[in-house]
């Protein structure tokens, strides 16, 4: 679980300025936190991803992994699921996409059940947000600082069914 160290990072910021933004009244200060919160959080998910996929490849072997660590220094946020179904986890092998799509699936399923949110709309949510906030510098209406981070917590579902379905 090497890969989950990076949640820390964003763990942290929402500890910190969940008293912060929920006690201000502040409109335009909210949906600037929410920005550089969802920019904290996609991060975090990059360098998951990004430990995921190096780890494996090292695990495999030794020039597949300083290959695999050469490509994924590159990717620079492109971390939507459909990007890492189809352009990552794809370059591995069918058995490998065929796990994690199983595994999205069992646990989405599962987690709407429980929670009545979708995993994979909430990880989608947050890249969108961030998106904005950094290439735009807005954060969209409706977002507020609760739903970023809990965006953020149901997005890590993603990344765990992609490290579950990344073993050997």
């Amino acid at each position: 679980m090497d890969y989950a160290r990076h949640f820390q990072h964003a763990d942290d910021i929402i500890e910190h300025l969940t008293p912060l933004v929920t006690g201000a009244k502040n409109p335009l200060l909210e949906a600037r936190y929410t920005g550089f919160l969802t920019v904290a959080a996609v991060t975090t998910y990059e360098l998951a991803v990004k430990s995921i996929f190096i780890s494996f490849a090292q695990s495999k072997h030794k020039v597949l992994g300083a290959f695999t660590e050469s490509h994924f220094n590159r990717i620079n946020g492109r971390i939507k699921i459909e990007t890492i179904r189809n352009d990552y986890v794809r370059k591995f092998g069918e058995k490998y996409l065929k796990k994690f799509n199983n595994n999205l699936k069992r646990t989405g399923t599962l987690y709407l059940q429980t929670n009545q949110r979708e995993i994979t709309s909430s990880y989608d949510n947050l890249i969108t947000w961030r998106n904005d906030f950094a290439h735009e510098g807005r954060i969209r209406a409706k977002s507020t600082f609760a739903e970023a981070a809990r965006a953020y917590n149901d997005g890590k579902k993603v990344i765990e069914c992609l490290a579950e379905s990344m073993r050997r």
